[in-house]
């Protein structure tokens, strides 16, 4: 530190001494205390001046809710956004609490991977400067540190360590912090399995510090012999700590005995000759152990990775691992696809072009803060160099997605640019379709609104009867520039209209066959089969056809003439009990076979629509053949009243195995989101075509009517049981 940062920086701790004094954090440590160890590790890890003048004031907030505005006065409007910055990720410690709760609750582990790895990558895409991430992992190792010092061990603790685990020691892994990594790991490992931690320590039998004392020794006589042998090399070492011991115990089902890189170093030098120097050297001071040795450089793994590994006898007669490597290969194994942490991370790392451009991302930030620890107090010029490193620290990005929340606190990864419109296709089609406004941080916005890192987006939508009935769907508007940014939802949106167009145009050639048919006299033609003696394939293809021209009517016309010699063949006639020879004709448009009066055209009355086995009995109309009703319509009743001469007895025929009678049903309920959907699914399991639907909402009740295809009576009332059990409906029953 120059004199001037050292004096800021004092002046910054005069200037919250007083605020924090006395004070606790929500964790229970005194406040500054708190602020004075974050500043410390950051101290450690060698940051400038502005980082750890910011680690002092990022808690003020929690005391004093003006605290932005005063910091802006007090030190300027730059630091106030890097501090305004550092409260965002804060406040995603509680988003990442809520997320482990779901995970667990669900016990979808690969869902909750998923959604861990969105809030690294959202935590990344949060800071607007890359030294707030540091000082939030330097925050982070504070608390859990004040935790271990007090021997706290309850609910609260275990979380934390769990959201450290999951978010944060990979994320000091992936940048290259390894002061903060070990000691992040091992104190989470201690709060989330005590025992086990235990154990590993007293199975070490030395303390770290001892460790550490022991493998210094170790470089100080390797360098002496190195440099008597000419060799130039970089030598540094590591004790391996425990929750490193524990995992690969576990992984690789070792016992303790059999683990030879508890303690460990590393030589660097500058060709591949002095790599086999080296291990030479190595192997005279100490004694090898032959089923140990590695010679990754003649014979390199599979991503690339290259270096010597051997596993000697120390002094004191443990075990001591050493690896050898060219500078070439350790910025390989730093920064380039055999980077240590994706090794670590991943067993099968993915290989997207999007996780590779992330992983280059990752690899030169890491460059950036190794860079910046490597020149620091060695370079004249230092200041200069400092300068450079914060700009570049604070421009960096490292995504071009942002990461956005669900009101549940699920990460939602989007383009960025992406509007509530996009947030809502992605969640579901459904979802978008339906879309009528958005909420961000519970603020009514456009739906053209661009959305930010963190934000949580609540979608409001139209009731499902609405979207159902075709009421409620995607504008045509939401095609223009500004209010989808991905492609995916562009298509959804198409896909949708393509839909509407083509119900569309199916229902125009509907109702022309409609009117051909009622026109010929013909309503109760099966039209399947006039489908296929016409050449299509399906009735469907027929309307579409029809529809667009592309099929003449005429065709219909000459068809369904063609189709009465058929039907009045007595070969294919059913025979009533009360009528004397009589021709049998179709009563219902799927071909269902009524007996009536010989020679007389027989339909299905609309007022009524029997179906079997209701009891029947035909009217003779004028002009329109014998209307078949049930025994119990109202409308009979009258006609009989007043013309009972024109009654005739009839009878349900044989009908096919696809014959269908159109019914009316009639729903009260409750009034709910959903409710239309419940009832149809209903529809669906039991094979009922629905080809109406009116429903009607007023004081919190739902009256929906239904016209539905069934093939009898008891399929039918075995629906409406069914829709009586659904939430919130009173009544169920057949009009």
């Amino acid at each position: 530190m120059s004199a001037a940062d050292a004096a800021r920086i004092m002046d910054a701790l005069d200037f919250v001494r007083p605020v924090y004094s006395g004070k606790l954090l929500r964790t229970g440590q005194d406040a500054m205390e708190f602020a004075q160890q974050v500043a410390s590790v950051l101290a450690q890890l060698s940051s400038d001046a502005d980082t750890r003048i910011a680690a002092l004031l990022f808690e003020l907030h929690v005391f004093d809710p003006k605290a932005l505005d005063t910091i802006e006065k007090r030190f300027g409007r730059e630091m106030s956004d890097f501090v305004g910055g550092i409260q965002r990720l804060m406040r995603l410690h509680e988003m990442t609490f809520a997320q482990q709760e779901i995970a667990r609750s669900r016990g979808a582990p690969e869902i909750a991977s998923a959604q861990v790895e969105a809030l690294r990558k959202m935590l990344l895409a949060m800071a607007s400067d890359m030294r707030a991430v540091l000082i939030r992992l330097a925050s982070r190792l504070t608390t859990l540190r004040f935790f271990a010092e007090n021997k706290m061990q309850d609910a609260r603790t275990e979380k934390y360590a769990h959201e450290t685990f999951d978010l944060y020691t990979p994320l000091a892994n992936r940048l290259g912090v390894w002061q903060l990594k070990w000691e992040l790991e091992d104190l989470s490992f201690r709060f989330m399995e005590p025992e086990s931690y235990k154990r590993i320590a007293n199975m070490l039998e030395e303390k770290r510090v001892e460790r550490e004392a022991f493998v210094a020794s170790a470089i100080l006589r390797l360098k002496t012999e190195l440099a008597q042998a000419g060799i130039k090399a970089d030598v540094y070492g590591r004790p391996k700590h425990i929750y490193s011991i524990w995992s690969k115990m576990r992984g690789k089902s070792l016992d303790f005995s059999e683990l030879y890189d508890v303690r460990a170093f590393r030589v660097i030098v500058d060709d591949v000759r002095s790599c086999y120097a080296v291990l030479g050297i190595v192997h005279n001071i100490w004694t090898p152990i032959p089923d140990e040795f590695d010679d990754y450089i003649s014979r390199p793994k599979a991503n690339g990775y290259q270096s010597l590994h051997t596993v000697v006898v120390g002094d004191d007669t443990r075990a001591l691992e050493v690896q050898v490597r060219t500078r070439e290969m350790h910025h390989f194994a730093e920064y380039g696809v055999a980077a240590h942490w994706r090794y670590k991370e991943s067993a099968n790392p993915s290989s997207t072009s999007q996780a590779q451009k992330y992983d280059e991302k990752i690899a030169w930030l890491r460059q950036l803060l190794a860079w910046k620890s490597e020149v620091v107090d060695t370079v004249v010029g230092t200041d200069e160099l400092q300068a450079q490193w914060v700009e570049k620290l604070k421009s960096a990005t490292l995504d071009e997605h942002i990461y956005v929340l669900t009101p549940q606190a699920r990460v939602i990864e989007l383009p960025a640019g992406a509007t509530p419109i996009d947030f809502a296709y992605h969640l579901h089609s459904d979802v978008g379709h339906r879309c009528r406004g958005a909420r961000v941080d519970g603020v009514m916005v456009p739906l053209n609104t661009p959305l930010k890192n963190g934000q949580t987006v609540e979608i409001i939508t139209a009731k499902g009867e609405q979207a159902a009935s075709g009421a409620a769907g995607p504008s045509r508007d939401w095609l223009s520039t500004g209010f989808a940014a991905s492609a995916r939802t562009r298509s959804k949106i198409r896909a949708w209209f393509n839909a509407i167009e083509q119900q569309e145009t199916l229902s125009a050639g509907r109702a022309l066959i409609d009117k051909t048919l009622q026109r010929e006299g013909r309503t109760a033609v099966n039209l399947d089969e006039l489908a296929h003696k016409l050449g299509f394939p399906k009735v469907d293809d027929l309307y579409h056809a029809v529809a667009k021209d592309q099929f003449s009517l005429r065709h219909v016309e000459h068809a369904l003439h063609d189709e009465v010699v058929k039907e009045v063949n007595p070969d294919d006639a059913v025979v009533a009990r009360k009528s004397r020879a009589s021709s049998v004709v179709q009563g219902a448009k799927s071909g269902v076979l009524v007996v009536g009066t010989e020679g007389l055209l027989t339909q299905l009355a609309r007022c009524c629509k029997p179906a079997p086995p209701d009891p029947i009995v035909g009217f003779v109309t004028r002009g329109k053949g014998v209307s078949i009703h049930r025994a119990s319509c109202k409308n009979f009743a009258e006609m009989k009243q007043h013309a009972p001469e024109r009654v005739i007895d009839s009878e349900w025929g044989a009908s096919g195995s696809e014959t269908v009678y159109p019914v009316d049903i009639f729903v009260l309920a409750g009034d709910r989101q959903g409710l239309l959907r419940d009832i149809s699914e209903i529809f669906l399991r039991e094979k009922i075509n629905v080809i109406g639907v009116s429903t009607q909402s007023a004081k919190g009740q739902a009256r929906m009517a239904f016209t539905a295809e069934i093939s009898s009576t008891a399929q039918l009332q075995k629906a409406l049981s069914t829709i009586k059990d659904v939430n919130g409906v009173f009544e169920a029953r057949r009009q």
